[in-house]
C-alpha cells in the first residue's frame, strides 16, 4: 500500500438540505482525534453562505445559486492541497460538496468517483420532493440535471458517467416511491444487494478495478455515513434499515487505497445530533483512521 501525507479541509455545507446539524460533522470527527489518528495537517474550514429556503426558481433546488457559486471555492482548496504533494480529506456537510471536490479534479485531467453511499442520489429536481440537491448530487456531478449545477465552469460533467461506480446503495423503494431517474447504462452499478451477493472484498475489487483502468488519472472516493447499517449509524437524516457493517466499509476503503490510485476522499451526511450515545460518531472516526492510517506517512 502506498503511504499518503493527509491534508484535513473541512467543508461544513448544508446548501444541499432542507434541515441543519450535519456541518457538526467536522468538528466531531476532529474532537474524535481524527486528525492526530491519521497524521492529518489541518488545511482550513470553508465559510458557507447562507441558505435560502425557497427552491431556486429555475433549477427547482434549494441553493441552487449558492451551491454553484461555493463549488470552485471548494475545488481551489482541495486543489491546494494536490498541489502541496497531499490527498484531501474533505469533512462536509452534505453530498453536494462532491460538485466542488470533482470539480478540482476535473481541471486537472480525467478522474473517476467511487460513491459509496446508502442512496444512489440520483433523482431529477421536479421528483425531488423538497428540492434537495443532496438527493440529486451524483446525477448533478455527472451530467444530468439543470446546467447550472451540471456544467460548473463550463467543464461539465465533472465525471463521466462510466468512469463513477455508485456503491452499496440500498434506496430501492424510495427511488420508485417518488420517481427517481434511473441510474444511466454506462454508470457502474453494484448495490447493496450486489455487494452481498458477491461479498464485500470481491465487490470493491470490482468497482476498484472498473476505476483504475488506464485511461483514469486516478479515483476520489465520497463516502456518506448513511452507507454504513443503520443499526450502527442512526445519526442520519434521512433513515433506511440495512447497510454495511463497519468492516465490510473498512475493507471496501481498504482496497481502494491499495489500489493507489485513490487521491481524495470526502466524509458527508454523519449529523452529530441524532448521535445520542456518541457511539455512531466514534465508530466512524475508529473505521476511517483504521482505514486510512494504514497508509499514512
Amino acid at each position: 500500500m502506498p503511504t499518503l501525507r493527509y491534508a484535513i479541509l473541512e467543508a461544513p455545507s448544508t446548501l444541499g438540505l432542507a434541515t441543519d446539524d450535519v456541518e457538526r460533522l467536522p468538528d466531531q470527527l476532529l474532537a474524535l482525534g481524527l486528525a492526530q489518528r491519521i497524521r492529518a495537517r489541518h488545511a482550513g474550514r470553508l465559510a458557507v453562505p447562507p441558505k435560502d429556503p425557497t427552491p431556486d426558481a429555475e433549477t427547482a433546488t434549494l441553493n441552487a445559486r449558492a451551491i454553484a457559486a461555493w463549488s470552485p471555492q471548494l475545488a481551489d482548496a482541495v486543489e491546494a492541497v494536490l498541489d502541496a504533494g497531499e490527498f484531501p480529506i474533505v469533512l462536509g456537510g452534505d453530498c453536494t460538496i462532491v460538485l466542488g471536490s470533482m470539480l478540482a479534479l476535473r481541471r486537472r485531467g480525467r478522474y473517476g468517483l467511487l460513491f459509496i453511499d446508502g442512496n444512489a442520489d440520483f433523482f431529477q429536481p421536479e421528483a425531488e420532493p423538497n428540492g434537495e440537491g443532496a438527493s440529486m448530487d451524483l446525477a448533478f456531478v455527472t451530467g444530468h440535471g439543470p446546467s447550472r449545477l451540471t456544467d460548473i465552469e463550463g467543464r461539465g460533467p465533472l465525471v463521466r458517467p462510466e468512469d463513477t461506480v455508485a456503491f452499496a446503495y440500498r434506496d430501492h423503494k424510495d427511488q420508485e416511491a417518488y420517481g427517481s431517474q434511473p441510474l444511466p447504462k454506462a454508470l457502474k452499478a453494484i448495490d447493496l444487494p450486489a455487494v452481498y451477493a458477491m461479498g464485500i472484498e470481491a465487490a470493491a475489487s470490482e468497482a476498484v478495478a472498473h476505476l483504475t483502468r488506464e485511461e483514469l488519472d486516478g479515483f476520489f472516493i465520497h463516502l456518506d455515513a448513511d452507507c454504513l447499517d443503520d443499526a450502527i449509524m442512526p445519526a442520519v437524516d434521512f433513515r433506511v434499515p440495512g447497510g454495511l457493517s463497519w468492516d465490510e466499509l473498512g475493507a471496501a476503503l481498504r482496497i481502494a487505497l491499495a489500489s493507489g490510485k485513490a487521491v481524495g476522499l470526502e466524509v458527508t451526511i454523519y449529523n452529530p445530533r441524532l448521535d445520542e450515545n456518541g457511539s455512531a460518531g466514534r465508530g466512524l472516526a475508529d473505521v476511517l483512521a483504521a482505514a486510512l492510517g494504514t497508509a499514512a506517512s
